[in-house]
């Protein structure tokens, strides 16, 4: 959701900037700008929609200047166009902000009785209102800044450029995440280390409440109320421009989609004993075998991966589970066992609803374990301990590689516990073990059916609905599948439980429905079947998805099929994920819809 750039330094920041937000791309975005200091002055310019109407602008009217910020603004408080976009700006102060000011109106109603006139629908230009009041009444831009943060309440990521300071910029973090570059002579503030992948492998992150001063020479860290001054420590960051580019393929999507055997089989080889087949977790400050019950809370497509986890933990383990949506799980103030455990599920560690669940667990006296794919995010942070996804940096934002990695964390958290508690053999472990580390090597089968779901892509693409079917393991791929297509083909798709059609669903049915069928031949098969049955004798046009042995009984009900390799039922998620991907993909291309960044949705949500 949004995404900042600063630069300070001795060369041109607009390329800079305008590179460092097309690596911004993938968060979401609906407008763009830049604002640099020209002799001291502050200069701008602004473009609704994507980055290519800001490149034009810029062509028309260049901005020079070394000392800048960069936006891409995700719509939250006014519509987006271009006198919503950012920067917003005095002739005093620009401001980039990431996030929601809570108590905007509040502050707005103050300043307009001073004569302050807004120019924008937003939140943020408040904050720069509020900055230029306090530098009129004679403040220096660091005191200014410091407090007018003071002020704001709500969840934000800022930047500050001020007149006649090229060797300044002023960042503060109060939730969404903010990262500064160590360069030489020049020193950088972005959203995330992939904006700043071309520019320093040299990074250090800001922790929640911080700002910080940056110039040239370096960055000055303060904290609290009092401004106290600390060090952040420095990382040398493994991403790079390589990693985040699209290579041969025609979208992020699709490359990370084939990404995926590569990227579970480094998850897995980091969680499983090579040579004993044993589950390997790092050193957990709670002992597993005491573990009273599970609370896995996360949003989206980590919700589906937490749900299945619910399955595998509670079949496997017989510990019982509670899976929750993040932004319901604290507002209904669930009571939770002593001995449990809350297990966070987040891509990027930093999405606003689930680290608030953290917060509310941690409260209630819960061991917290988390399975991130970035580290040293905030939800990394704030746990007890981290499972960290082999993913690498995920650009589309539709996920799917940070999907099925993290079913293989949680796929492994499973059996350890199981192991722990004494519910299954070291046998048994071992062999779900293995099934496991084929996963990667049966992956790669399935993305050779490729061309043949490419084929079938124009059908579905025809339809208003879809409908998911899935039973048990297969249950929560239906549901990632159906929120797959919505995202990026803009169809009406909705997952259900297969024996739940009877209660509802089935009202639905006609010959103008496609209904995906996820049914591995495992002790559900034939129930799945049944319902399958039922559903094409009323006209609904089947697309089956299954094993060599179920697409031969599902073979008369069936229009379309894709045929999975056999595998112990543990395993079916990680590898019925791949085909739902890649319908949903091909799908979105055949109607011409933007992939990679489709309408309204944002990659990192981090305000609720």
């Amino acid at each position: 959701m949004c995404g900042i750039i600063g630069v300070v330094g001795n060369s041109q920041a607009v390329p800079h900037l305008m590179d460092a937000l097309r690596r911004l791309e993938y968060r979401g975005y609906d407008s763009a700008g830049v604002a640099t200091l020209v002799d001291g002055r502050i200069d701008r310019r602004r473009a609704q929609g994507k980055l290519i109407n800001l490149d034009k602008r810029l062509q028309e009217e260049p901005l020079s200047g070394s000392t800048g910020i960069g936006h891409t603004r995700w719509a939250t408080h006014g519509a987006p166009v271009e006198r919503n976009a950012h920067p917003h700006a005095t002739d005093r102060v620009a401001i980039v902000h990431n996030g929601i000011i809570e108590n905007y109106q509040t502050l707005k109603a103050e300043l307009e009785k001073k004569q302050h006139r807004f120019d924008s629908q937003t939140d943020t230009e408040v904050v720069v209102r509020l900055v230029d009041d306090l530098l009129q009444q004679g403040m220096k831009p660091r005191e200014a800044a410091s407090a007018a943060l003071k002020r704001l309440e709500g969840a934000f990521a800022l930047v500050m450029l001020f007149q006649g300071e090229d060797d300044l910029l002023v960042a503060a973090r109060h939730g969404p995440p903010l990262a500064v570059g160590y360069g030489d002579g020049e020193m950088y503030v972005a959203s995330d280390a992939i904006a700043l992948a071309n520019l320093t492998n040299k990074i250090s992150y800001l922790h929640d409440g911080d700002w910080v001063e940056v110039t040239k020479s370096g960055a000055i860290v303060h904290h609290g109320p009092h401004d106290e001054e600390i060090v952040r420590p420095v990382y040398q960051t493994s991403v790079s421009g390589a990693v985040t580019g699209k290579g041969e393929f025609r979208h992020y999507m699709l490359k990370e989609i084939y990404e995926q055997p590569a990227v579970v089989g480094d998850t897995l080889n980091a969680l499983v004993h090579p040579s004993t087949g044993a589950i390997a977790l790092p050193d957990l400050p709670f002992d597993l075998a005491t573990v009273s019950k599970v609370t896995i809370v996360a949003c989206g497509t980590a919700y589906y991966a937490g749900l299945t986890a619910k399955y595998w933990i509670e079949q496997v383990a017989r510990v019982p589970v509670e899976c929750d949506v993040a932004s319901e799980f604290r507002y209904r103030q669930a009571p939770m066992q002593d001995g449990g455990v809350t297990v966070l599920v987040s891509q990027s560690g930093e999405t606003a609803d689930t680290l608030e669940a953290l917060r509310y667990a941690k409260r209630c006296g819960q061991k917290i374990l988390s399975v991130i794919n970035v580290q040293e995010s905030t939800i990394a942070r704030e746990s007890d301990a981290v499972l960290y996804t082999k993913a690498g940096p995920e650009i589309g934002v539709a996920s799917t590689k940070a999907f099925t990695t993290q079913l293989a964390v949680l796929a492994c958290f499973s059996l350890a516990l199981a192991r722990a508690r004494g519910a299954i053999t070291a046998e048994r472990e071992a062999e779900l073990a293995l099934s496991l580390r084929e996963a990667p090597s049966r992956m790669v089968e399935i993305l050779k059916h490729d061309e043949t779901i490419a084929r079938t892509a124009p059908q579905i693409a025809e339809a208003r609905d879809v409908l998911y079917l899935g039973r048990g393991l297969a249950y929560p791929l239906a549901l990632e599948g159906a929120l797959k297509l919505k995202e990026i083909s803009y169809i009406h798709a909705e997952g259900y439980a297969a024996g739940e059609m009877k209660h509802g669903p089935i009202a639905l049915i006609d010959e103008s429905v496609p209904i995906i069928v996820l049914a591995p031949s495992d002790s559900l098969f034939d129930k799945t079947a049944s319902n399958v049955q039922e559903v094409a004798a009323r006209g609904g046009r089947v697309y089956a998805i299954s094993d060599s042995a179920g697409l031969a009984r599902l073979d008369d009900a069936a229009e379309w099929k894709v045929e999975m390799p056999a595998i112990d039922p543990f395993v079916v998620p990680l590898l019925y994920a791949l085909p739902v991907q890649l319908l949903a993909y091909h799908v979105a291309v055949f109607k011409g819809t933007d992939v990679d960044q489709p309408r309204n949705l944002a990659k990192s949500v981090t305000v609720e």
